[in-house]
């Protein structure tokens, strides 16, 4: 029998930081984007409509097909799917730089986005097969989350470099390198994995899972950029329609894409509710924090990507002390202690006014940054660890679909509360000299008010500029306060859901006694599925 306790040595180690690579490339191209979009626009011309494509496509198929790709991955092996989402990746990346019109824009992303998919669950299976032991797990999964997190925040600092010096193609040119050296070292630093025994991939209920997660998360974040409308609440009800269906199909099927027996383990389930709430919090913090440092107190968008840098090294430390206690602590309190870090997080940011110094955001914004990583990077271990080793590709892309759902939730919920007392106090101010067409311009977004007061000289023009911060910030205060609440609500279910789970070192020692007394395999097993258990060699 395979020890648990087997440790992973150098070349493990190696192979995790090549896995990194096209970790932090998905994160970044979510952001790249942005800042390329302007350059875009002069040079190919897109309609309104083709923009949008452009922005969204690559982040609904990359949800859209989490499940589908970690399934497969269980099934064609983990390596195989990785190299050749990495291929795809490096292509796609190819044909967006060298676009010459908007459709042409529109099918690379459309193919990064579905390469992403491949990409992201199969690091994480990954890190599974590879690091057996539960501490060097949760070290290795610690990294996973941190690099993920780091992508997302160097993509606009890249991409700012990258636009200041060259066209803005150079952009996607900048995963190219990466793509190719993980194909070339790869094979032989990567293991493979795949279930022997799993069936084919069922495409109705592939399709079902991409209709179902592409409704739900197109129609929250439709609401939440162009408010409430009969037809997205449509396409939100078509999507859960999809959902129930595809769970019911996932019951009668002999080999279903997601296990559902997995959600019976009360430290799956929560796990995953937990990364959705956490989710939440993590992108109402980055949606605040950027729009405050850009457009409250007048940065330059490079210059906003780099001064969030300077939280990185806390949320490091952060990151290593309770790797420290995981040693000691169980889970569960850890996960709580995370998520309260957070709420402490958003009570920093609910105090922020338009004349506040910046290190007060910046505060805010690392201590929900360092508690939702110390929360995620644990619910990530366990949930792997619930999943049998053949079925923790699916078990990650759920995981990571329910982030996507976050993250969406996250902008409609928090950015809808801040929008509410941003229009309300808006209407409500007094704004002598504004005319009303350009104050009703206003009323929608402190972008709008910006630019609208850009156009008005004189007294009335700041005056415009300073209620709309001020409304701004209000709102802030409000949403800040609305995640702080949800949060802590978070934080005492999880602590009180997964009190139980035990501390990795106790159930390593207790699925060593068992190895070694020969225990029946049933034991062992639920041993296993708290630390891992035995990883089969393929």
């Amino acid at each position: 029998m395979t020890s648990t306790t087997a440790k992973a040595g150098r070349k493990e180690w190696i192979a995790l930081t090549v896995l990194l690579l096209p970790l932090l490339l998905v994160s970044m191209d979510m952001g790249v984007l942005y800042f390329a979009l302007p350059f875009i626009s002069e040079d190919l011309e897109p309609s309104a409509p083709q923009q949008l494509w452009m922005m969204d496509i690559y982040g609904f198929l990359l949800a859209g097909l989490l499940i589908t790709m970690g399934a497969l991955g269980d099934r064609i092996g983990r390596r195989r799917l990785l190299l050749i989402g990495a291929a795809a990746f490096g292509a796609g990346s190819v044909a967006a730089a060298f676009a010459n019109s908007a459709e042409t824009l529109i099918a690379a992303r459309a193919l990064l986005g579905v390469a992403g998919a491949t990409l992201m669950p199969s690091t994480l299976a990954l890190i599974r097969n590879m690091f057996h032991d539960p501490a060097q797990r949760r070290t290795a999964i610690g990294v996973w989350t941190a690099a993920l997190t780091a992508g997302a925040t160097l993509g606009p600092v890249a991409g700012g470099l990258l636009l200041d010096h060259f066209w803005w193609g150079s952009a996607f040119l900048l995963n190219v390198p990466a793509m190719v050296l993980l194909l070339a070292v790869g094979p032989s630093l990567l293991p493979e994995f795949k279930d022997a025994a799993a069936g084919r991939l069922d495409l109705i209920s592939a399709g079902l899972s991409l209709v179902a997660v592409l409704g739900v998360i197109y129609g929250i974040k439709e609401i939440a950029a162009e408010g409430f409308a009969p037809r997205y609440l449509v396409v939100i009800v078509v999507g859960l329609v999809m959902g129930h269906l595809f769970v019911r199909r996932q019951r009668t099927i002999a080999d279903p894409l997601l296990d559902l027996e997995l959600f019976r383990d009360r430290a799956y389930s929560a796990s995953i509710a937990v990364n959705v709430i956490a989710s939440i919090a993590m992108l109402g913090s980055a949606l605040f924090n950027t729009q405050y440092m850009q457009l409250v107190l007048g940065m330059r968008p490079l210059e906003a990507a780099l001064w969030s840098l300077t939280v990185m090294p806390g949320i490091m430390v952060a990151l290593t002390v309770s790797g420290i206690l995981a040693k000691r602590v169980r889970p569960g309190f850890l996960i709580g202690a995370g998520l309260l870090l957070a709420v402490a997080g958003f009570l920093v940011m609910s105090s922020a006014r338009p004349d506040s110094p910046l290190v007060l955001v910046l505060v805010g914004a690392g201590l929900v940054a360092a508690g939702v990583l110390i929360a995620t990077t644990l619910t990530a271990e366990m949930i792997l660890t619930a999943a049998p080793p053949e079925r923790a590709g699916a078990a990650g892309a759920t995981s990571e679909t329910g982030s996507e759902l976050g993250g969406a939730l996250g902008i409609a919920i928090l950015g809808s509360i801040a929008d509410a007392v941003y229009g309300r106090d808006m209407r409500n101010a007094t704004l002598d000299g504004v005319p009303a067409d350009a104050a009703d311009a206003a009323n929608d977004t402190l972008a709008a008010a910006s630019a609208t007061a850009g156009r008005i000289s004189g007294r009335a023009g700041d005056q415009l500029l300073d209620t709309a911060r001020d409304a701004f910030t209000h709102g802030m205060q409000y949403a800040t306060l609305g995640g702080a609440v949800l949060l802590a609500l978070a934080a005492i279910v999880a602590t009180a859901l997964l009190r139980g789970v035990p501390v990795a070192a106790e159930t390593q020692a207790q699925a060593k006694v068992e190895s070694e007394s020969h225990a029946p395999a049933g034991t062992v097993a639920s041993v296993a599925s708290v630390v891992g258990g035995p990883v089969p060699t393929h």
